[in-house]
């Protein structure tokens, strides 16, 4: 079939017809030998099943291989359709390749049927003939051949044959697939292939010849932030599948889906330029995944609401700590959102109860973050409150009696906390009723912590970064209690977090820099000539207007590409966003007709214009053509005076 040495994968491989012994060393050392980003069989999975595992990857890996490193299309395709005999062969009982020798072992052991081997090779014959996709629907039936079989051979080796398990594997298998094809665009480009959906690509204006091209633009970062968005979820969605199996199986299981929201979080982290490089998750962060799925097998369960009756006691009857029952919890939550007397307070009220609860579950934790790093002028007291915050959150979350301080065991950080044992019951209960990522809280806190040490920021793309962790993650976690169904709610709510956090931006920029701060990028100042003290001054110049004009088209865009997001969330969310997004874009219509006067007493809605709006929300009409305020157009330019560029 293979001529000598045709494939790296050959060397150490016996020949034809060996004993099932030579054929089991020979895939323990491909397994043990070829790169993965993850390890095929981890330590955590019964020894038993270990062999069965290379068995089955050493199929899959010499199946790709066939297909992936056999340069001609022809000769890959020949070599295909012997493979699909030898496993003809394999369930006929007479195996002669050394992987199908050793494979015969798996199979007949494990009873495991031939389809999802049959599976995987129309998949690699697929990528053969097929180089583009022209649908998101398409990709997803090219998942269902290419990495779904490998999720269900592994229920299978771990006696799992159920439906409802094959359905969520499927989920968390199609994630990973995805994950791989974002992270590897620029390996597929290589080899002539893209996986990205093209319809996807053409509605942020990239063609295929750009892809191929590698031109690389905020378009294909908010490509990417979508197809990222959508593989999120399905990775979501599958997670339950590890509390539904015994034992050990249960890390490793969580592990994939870990290490595949990991591929995620590093495109992110590398600024979504798969184009031109291929990121990878280092052996340090693969050891605390593996440390979190640990943690989350060993504590167990889903989260479940903390009431007193499920906390634990001393053998005294005490309660380990001092948390509320989940109806003060929510108590609380209303008073600290109430007292803040914040913009968003009244569209709480636009919303049916128990989606008004998870609201102000939400603002009170996002309030008592805020006063972490606002109070005091001590750095390192604030960022060691922020550690205990991030702590106490998971430690909420996953109902230990303890938490993990690098290797070490420590006693609950509830009690040093201002207000955690008050608010996070509910919070909790608000995420497990909403199916709420913990990482974005994770991702709001990270943002907090920024504000105590970074004081400027070089370019639009890093302080996005930061919008996003202060204030996409609102839009997010607000959506997800809103009600979507289609994932590009997502997008569009974290589209919405950017305009608002921008508008505040202006608003304050004369504020920030008294406190030390310019958020305004600093290729946004060289551009228009203008330098960080000139926020000091007393008033705007003519370069600080046209800087914040220029800001201002970047937030109106935002402002008109989230206003989408009215039409993705369930109706009895519609009031509360609609007056949320017309109050903040209200508030930049209102600086920008003062002709950017930010310089003196705060810009800002009176309360009789507020309760107009609230009423607009409560009795008007919401669609998008009302949800933006208007702009005066009189005195806006459609470009600055200097420069002449316009925002994207």
């Amino acid at each position: 079939m293979l001529r000598p040495g045709e494939l790296p994968l050959m060397e150490k491989l016996p020949a034809n017809g060996c004993t099932p012994k030579a054929a089991e060393e020979y895939t323990r050392w491909l397994a043990t030998h070829h790169y993965e980003n993850f390890n095929v069989v981890s330590w955590l999975l019964p020894k038993e099943l270990h062999q069965h595992f290379y068995n089955v990857y050493a199929y899959c890996r010499w199946a790709d291989d066939l297909g992936d490193e056999v340069p001609a299309k022809e000769r890959a395709l020949e070599l295909l359709a012997s493979w699909e005999q030898e496993l003809d062969a394999c369930y006929e009982g007479r195996p002669s390749h050394p992987v199908f020798v050793a494979l015969r072992e798996t199979t007949v052991a494990k009873d495991v049927p031939k389809q999802p081997f049959a599976n995987l090779l129309k998949a690699f014959r697929q990528d053969q003939v097929v180089k583009r996709y022209p649908t998101w629907e398409a990709v997803l039936d090219y998942c269902l051949y290419s990495a779904n079989p490998v999720g269900r051979l592994v229920l299978y080796l771990c006696g799992y044959r159920d439906e409802a398990r094959q359905r969520l594997s499927d989920r968390t298998c199609t994630a990973l697939q995805l994950a791989n094809f974002w992270q590897d665009v620029s390996r597929d480009l290589e080899k002539g292939r893209i996986y990205i959906p093209l319809d996807r690509a053409q509605a942020y204006g990239i063609t295929e010849e750009q892809i191929v091209a590698k031109k690389f633009d905020e378009r294909y970062v908010a490509l990417m932030q979508e197809l990222i968005s959508r593989t999120r979820e399905m990775f979501e969605e599958g997670l339950p599948l590890a509390k539904m199996v015994s034992g050990k199986l249960s890390v490793d299981l969580e592990m994939f889906s870990r290490g595949g929201l990991a591929v995620l979080d590093a495109i992110e982290a590398m600024g979504y330029d798969t184009l031109h490089k291929r990121p990878e998750v280092s052996k340090g962060k693969q050891v605390r995944l593996l440390g979190r799925a640990i943690v989350a097998h060993v504590v167990g369960g889903t989260p479940t609401p903390i009431t007193k009756s499920n906390q634990g006691s001393d053998g005294a009857g005490n309660t380990r700590n001092e948390m509320l029952d989940v109806a003060a919890s929510y108590d609380e939550c209303h008073r600290i959102a109430r007292e803040a007397q914040s913009n968003f307070y009244p569209a709480f009220f636009l919303l049916p109860k128990r989606k008004r609860d998870g609201i102000v579950a939400l603002y009170a934790f996002m309030r008592l973050i805020d006063d972490v790093s606002d109070e005091g002028a001590d750095l390192a007291a604030k960022q060691r409150g922020l550690a205990k915050w991030r702590a106490a959150l998971d430690q909420a979350i996953t109902g230990q009696e303890q938490v993990i301080d690098g290797s070490a065991a420590v006693a609950s950080p509830f009690a040093t906390l201002r207000g955690a044992a008050q608010v996070l019951p509910a919070l909790v209960d608000a995420m497990e009723r909403y199916k709420m990522p913990s990482r974005y809280l994770h991702d709001l806190i990270s943002g907090a912590e920024m504000d105590l040490t970074i004081r400027s920021y070089s370019s639009f793309d890093r302080l996005r970064e930061y919008c996003y962790r202060v204030a996409g993650t609102v839009g997010l976690t607000c959506t997800h209690i809103f009600g979507f169904r289609n994932p590009l709610a997502l997008e569009l709510a974290e589209k919405l977090g950017l305009a608002f956090q921008l508008t505040n931006i202006i608003r304050d920029v004369h504020e920030d820099y008294a406190a030390g701060r310019v958020y305004v990028p600093e290729e946004d100042l060289g551009h228009f000539g203008v330098a960080r003290e000139d926020f000091g001054r007393n008033e705007a110049t003519l370069g600080v207007r046209e800087l914040l004009r220029f800001e201002a088209d970047r937030a109106w865009n935002l402002y008109q590409d989230g206003a989408k997001l009215l039409g993705l969330i369930e109706d009895d969310s519609r009031g509360a966003l609609w007056l949320l997004v017309h109050t903040y874009s209200a508030l930049l219509a209102r600086i920008e007709a003062a002709d950017f006067a930010v310089f003196g007493p705060r810009v800002r809605l009176s309360k009789a214009e507020k309760l107009k709006l609230i009423a607009k929300a409560r009795f008007g009409r919401h669609g998008e053509e009302t949800i933006l305020a208007k702009r005066d157009r009189d005195r806006r330019r459609a470009r600055g005076a200097v420069g002449g560029r316009s925002a994207s």
